[in-house]
């Protein structure tokens, strides 16, 4: 399935049989402390460095009109951030994924953007257009 946006990813959440729950988790680029000067320059240019976790979220469907909601109730932390991972937890049998799922799948997240694990996430960026990595 191609998703474009995130209008895309939301409406594609809402056709599970089984309740979803969003898990997000908000990334910033930044230069490596180790880097090259090659890096440095791909860094100013745009291109290359690593992501690092800013901050996370869990949200139910009917939490969420949209990227520009979810968008804003970001900024209003004050955190900037360049990139939202995301994934979608599915609960059981009916019932909606329990607390201790949600944390262990956030925490998971976090810990593979660290290492650069990321393609089992979809990834926009701050206008909700969807990023693929080459």
């Amino acid at each position: 399935m191609q998703l474009a946006d995130f209008s895309d990813f939301l409406a594609a959440a809402r056709t599970q049989p089984e309740a979803q729950r969003l898990l997000f988790v908000f990334a910033v680029a930044e230069l490596p402390q180790a880097h090259s000067p090659g890096q440095a320059r791909r860094f100013e240019e745009g291109r290359g460095g690593a992501l690092a976790p800013v901050m996370c979220v869990d949200k139910g469907l009917d939490e969420l009109d949209g990227f520009a909601a979810l968008a804003e109730e970001s900024r209003a932390t004050g955190q900037p951030w360049d990139m939202v991972f995301v994934a979608a937890l599915a609960g059981e049998q009916g019932a909606a994924p329990q607390p201790a799922g949600i944390e262990r799948g956030l925490k998971m997240m976090i810990d593979a953007v660290h290492r650069g694990a990321i393609e089992r996430f979809l990834a926009f960026d701050t206008q909700g257009d969807a990023v693929r990595f080459a």
